[in-house]
């Protein structure tokens, strides 16, 4: 998952008829072709004048060429039927109508840009082109600078169809000599750059996922459940997986991806280790002793992968040890894989490492250790063998295989009488060291040694050895790999497995020491934040309603004043005018109606209270005076009720102005000039949150324009979504709801209505959502039951495909590349690994899908990014419990924790196995904590060890629980306080990671308890204070009577018959 974290925001370039050739990436290969062709041009190119290249027509065949691969290096797809002639100052093409429409928009470009004219010649349909090569024939010879013509060609292609044919007769009938360029072409081709790198790790990344994800679990159901499988029914079922990589959670787009091979098993002592090599229909063989070797290839955009491995069965320690000797020699020829080195180095490595091992093993090895790949997969030029001597450099990719071939078994042995042993991975030559592109599937030897034996398994030490003094026995104790841990079923007896729960302990090992780097990188950049402050953060300090005194209003009436245009509101205090911003108004209402008239009270947002407990600008100076309330007689009811709803009305406005203020300008909307029918569209859809008016009546459309989808009601009540504002897009059919959706989440809040929201939702209702009131009981075999579930399956069917077949549209729209750097795809959640819980108000199903948690039927909706996710904490995980809560902590520590309660505890297992799938770091706490306060000691000690940061949830951190008991009642606080949010990036008005110091007020210590008031006592004072208080329509005199009978009762001592109460303690 961490490579696909990294390779998710690329894409590759999208097939079809729709599809553009780059300019820049052509301009920029073709300078790399001319220039290496001069530098070169007596050495590797035979000094020749022109080179011609030409593809054969289109085929379904796996065909690997060097003429297909310069042309899917140039153009990002195979031009079938096309001949390609270079020139020092023209580049003719010879191809068809829809070849010539690619290329004619690369004229101007090219001819800036290189200085080259590109010529086209456009075949008709039926004609061999016969006179268009000559006159393409006719233009080599006239840029011809000496008298003996050499052409380039690829000699060892033969011509396929009438248009090569002919082409190739008119060459060799030519007054020129012709050259064989293919090293040329494949030096060129060897050195790839960002962009191919990128093609090659997402096609070992697939390969690797399907023999992980996919190949080994199958092939361990068939072995526990003992079923009959044929080699060639693995291999079509591998081969639809790798044409699908959703099925697996791999995000890459199924257009762009193809196989290099068809998937290769092997099994019961017939083994071929050639690529071309096939799967037999002979069923699997797992009997003891047996070796299953699988071998599979994937393209990404055209450039290839590569993986095989060596699956053992209860296998004797001469096969054992002769597979620890071939993991030693492919090691070997890996770390020989350097910039400088010459290919022979490779061979001559993994040669040496036999021959130090098992001599005797050296005859078996194969002749060579791979071959470079990439467009092609097998770059012969680039072999790795004793003869070729090309030097390496940074940037190639080799196909790294080698194995022991038909190795004779010791006598006794009644499965096999040989065996063979193959393994292979993709690597990168990097400036440092080599990279394995597919170490995502183990090859280590504890990760494919199966042991089914129970008496093998017990007493290890029992088989004999093939040599002692080749390699140690087999441990029992498994080695499990640090960088990559191949899951396996826990109850295969192996003698290198580990209990579930012990290797997730050590993939959260491992993911803790990943993520640790990534968590320094961030320190900084959040300390910073904290330190600069954000806009939401100084509200308070910029609420200005005068700049200076000459902008403040003259007026000697002594009465509460409403001033809309600047904002403020004026109070009488003491015979002097103060403003107020509107703003700081917390409240404004009207109490009491007695004769002598009714009261205006007024109250202020104060700091270190809990509507304000995110103002930190209003703290700035500790010197500072607030005023909390102001209480005001009036005698003129009519007049009091005129100014709070004044008040009320310009808090209003300033709110929404505020609010619209901080929405981000988004782009303008461009519209599709197409046809109706050609529109990309849905029709009768309902949107939350609902438009106001007759948005909550009438459905609308949703269409798909240039830049942005647009739904409308009717001309005025309009909802713009920008693509580039799109975060995440998601689409849930109707399976086990009663609607089908598409869900936008976005990067910036829009205003839809009168309502800003980040999160907007389209869908329509499959069936009416109704409950039969009705007493009769109806039967299960009537006619008209019966009729209307078949019309609602088929309502319901219909709706998904018509949802399903505007999400492909859209998808293939995202596709171009001018939307690579959104990198937008529909994802759909995977109800498989759901699980239900209470997130808002009501109890939901929440369901991951491949880059967010998300639950989107009910409102709030929840959809939480888990690449800011920075570790889970699973609280109220007992023994005995029931269910347990999730809180997800961001890595921005000044967000709000995302908090799902009462999860059920049978879904524990999936859920920590899901975390441990997405690289996330989860903790495990049987209280639930006080985020609040544990984020703001984050933030406070934003120089502590980030590996250490949060060991204190670790519960295995600590050697006893009294000796961190005293820190575990200051961070561990127990707490009740709900803090769910509506979404990952929605900030909350009512929580904040400051604390408000009321923690500190109600946890009082030993030491006060003497000089503390007792409940009853405090109870008491309470009880007088109201009485001394009185009603808000009682006189000045009735109070004062009140005071006085208060503060008297208050000095009498307590009678001494009176029996003293006892003091409850704190």
């Amino acid at each position: 998952m961490a490579i696909l974290e990294a390779l998710d925001q690329t894409s590759g370039p999208a097939n079809g008829s729709s599809y553009v050739v780059s300019p820049e990436n052509f301009i920029k290969r073709l300078k790399k072709f001319y220039s290496q062709w001069k530098e070169d041009k007596c050495d590797i190119w035979g000094s020749s004048s022109a080179i011609s290249v030409a593809t054969p027509p289109p085929s379904e065949d796996i065909r690997y060429q060097k003429s297909l691969a310069l042309s899917m290096w140039f153009f990002g797809r195979e031009f079938a039927d096309t001949i390609m002639v270079f020139l020092s100052s023209q580049i003719h093409f010879l191809s068809r109508q829809e070849g010539c429409d690619l290329l004619q928009p690369l004229k101007v470009p090219v001819s800036k840009a290189v200085g080259v004219d590109i010529v086209l010649h456009n075949l008709e349909k039926g004609d061999n082109g016969s006179s268009l090569m000559d006159k393409v024939l006719h233009s080599v010879f006239a840029h011809s600078e000496s008298n003996s013509l050499v052409i380039g060609h690829i000699a060892r292609e033969k011509p396929e169809g009438s248009i090569l044919e002919e082409w190739a007769r008119k060459l060799h009938g030519s007054m020129s000599k012709l050259y064989d360029v293919s090293g040329g072409i494949s030096e060129l081709l060897a050195v790839k750059d960002v962009t191919e790198i990128m093609y090659v790790k997402k096609a070992a990344y697939l390969t690797a996922s399907v023999m992980r994800k996919y190949v080994v679990p199958k092939l361990e159901k068939i072995i526990m459940e003992e079923k009959k499988v044929a080699h060639s029914k693995l291999m079509d079922l591998t081969e639809k997986i790798m044409l699908s990589p959703t099925k697996i959670n791999v995000k890459l787009k199924a257009e762009n991806v193809d196989i290099c091979y068809p998937p290769i098993f092997q099994s019961g002592g017939k083994y071929d280790l050639r690529p071309a090599a096939f799967s037999n229909d002979d069923n699997l063989c797992y009997e003891s002793g047996s070796l299953i070797v699988c071998a599979m290839g994937a393209k990404y955009s055209g450039y290839c992968s590569n993986v095989a491995r060596t699956f053992l069965i209860d296998c004797s320690v001469e096969k054992c040890n002769a597979y620890k000797v071939l993991l030693k020699a492919h090691d070997a020829a890996i770390a020989c894989l350097t910039p400088g080195s010459k290919t022979s180095a490779s061979y001559q490595a993994a040669v040496a490492a036999v021959r130090g091992e098992a001599p005797d093993l050296v005859p078996f090895l194969t002749k060579s250790c791979g071959t470079g790949i990439g467009i092609e997969f097998r770059e012969t030029w680039l072999s790795l063998n004793e003869k070729k001597d090309v030097i390496l450099k940074e940037g190639m990719i080799f196909n790294v295989s080698i194995g022991f071939q038909n190795l004779p078994a010791k006598v006794g042995d009644e499965n096999t009488k040989e065996f063979s042993l193959l393994l292979a991975d993709t690597v990168l030559i990097c400036k440092d060291k080599p990279e394995v592109l597919t170490a995502f599937i183990s090859k280590a030897d504890d990760d494919v040694f199966y042991s089914f034996d129970e008496e093998k398994t017990e007493s290890p030490s029992k088989k004999p050895a093939l040599k002692e003094e080749l390699v140690p026995p087999l441990k029992v104790k498994p080695m499990l790999n640090a960088e990559v841990i191949l899951p396996l079923k826990e109850n295969l007896r192996s003698s290198s497995r580990t209990p579930k729960e012990d290797l997730r302990r050590q993939l959260q090992s491992e993911i803790l020491r990943k993520r640790s780097n990534e968590t320094a990188m961030r320190s900084d950049a959040t300390n910073t934040k904290l330190l600069e402050g954000n806009d939401h953060f100084r509200a308070m300090g910029e609420m200005v309603a005068y700049k200076n005194e000459s902008e403040f209003p003259c007026s000697n009436r002594l009465e509460i004043q409403v001033d809309k245009q600047n904002d403020a509101i004026l109070l009488p205090i003491y015979g002097i005018i103060v403003p107020f911003h509107v703003c700081t108004v917390k409240k404004a209402e009207i109490r009491g109606d007695s004769n002598r008239g009714v009261y205006i009270g007024i109250t202020f947002n104060v700091p270190n209270t809990a509507a304000t407990l995110q103002d930190s600008g209003s703290q700035t100076n500790p010197c500072f005076v607030f005023l909390k309330a102001v209480t005001f007689l009036s005698k003129d009811r009519r007049h009091a009720e005129e100014v709070v709803q004044s008040m009320r009305i310009l808090q209003r406005g300033v709110l929404e102005r505020a609010r619209r203020a901080s929405l981000v300008k988004q782009e303008k909307l461009q519209l599709d000039d197409g046809t109706t029918r050609d529109r990309i569209q849905l029709l009768d859809l309902w949107i939350r949150p609902a438009l106001p008016g007759r948005g909550r009546k009438v459905p609308g459309t949703l269409v798909a324009h240039v830049n942005g989808f647009q739904y409308s009601i009717t001309k005025s009540e309009k909802v713009d979504i920008m693509f580039g504002n799109i975060k995440h897009a998601f689409f849930q059919p109707a399976e086990r709801d009663m609607i089908t959706l598409l869900h936008f989440h976005l990067h910036s809040e829009i205003m839809v209505g009168s309502k800003k929201t980040r999160d907007v939702q389209f869908y329509i209702e499959v069936m009416d959502a109704v409950d039969s009131v009705g007493l009769k009981r109806r039967s299960a075999w009537d006619p008209d039951e019966i009729e209307e579930e078949q019309r609602e399956r088929t309502r319901r069917k219909q709706i998904n495909r018509q949802f399903e077949l505007f999400v492909k549209r859209v998808d293939s729209m995202w596709s171009k590349p001018r939307f690579d750097q959104l990198a937008l795809q529909f994802e759909s959640p995977l109800p498989k690994l759901g699980f239900n819980g209470v997130h808002g108000r009501t109890t939901c199903f929440i369901a991951p899908s491949p880059s967010c948690l998300v639950q989107l039927i009910e409102s709030p909706f929840l959809v939480a990014s888990l690449r800011e996710v920075d570790i889970v904490c699973l609280e109220r995980v007992a023994l005995g419990q029931k269910s347990f809560d999730m809180v997800f902590v961001f890595q921005d520590y000044t967000r709000d924790v995302l908090r799902i309660e009462v999860i059920p505890m049978t879904s524990l297992d999936m859920i920590k196995d899901w975390l441990n799938d997405c690289n996330l770091k989860y903790y495990e706490s049987k209280l639930n904590l006080n985020w609040r306060k544990v984020l703001k000691t984050m933030m406070a000690d934003p120089d502590s060890d980030n590996n250490d940061r949060w060991e204190f949830l670790n519960p295995d951190a600590s050697d006893s629980d009294s000796e961190s008991s005293e820190t575990e009642d200051e961070q561990y606080e127990p707490s009740d306080m709900e803090s769910g949010s509506e979404s990952d990036d929605e900030d909350s008005d009512s929580e904040s990671v400051a604390d408000s110091g009321e923690d500190e007020v109600m946890a009082g210590s030993d030491e006060d308890d003497d000089g503390g008031e007792s409940w009853d006592e405090m109870e008491r004072k309470a009880r007088d204070a109201d009485m001394e208080m009185g009603s808000e329509s009682d006189s000045e005199d009735e109070r004062q009577r009140r005071r006085e009978k208060a503060k008297a009762r208050s000095r009498q001592p307590p009678s001494k018959g009176a029996p003293q109460k006892r003091r409850r303690l704190n």
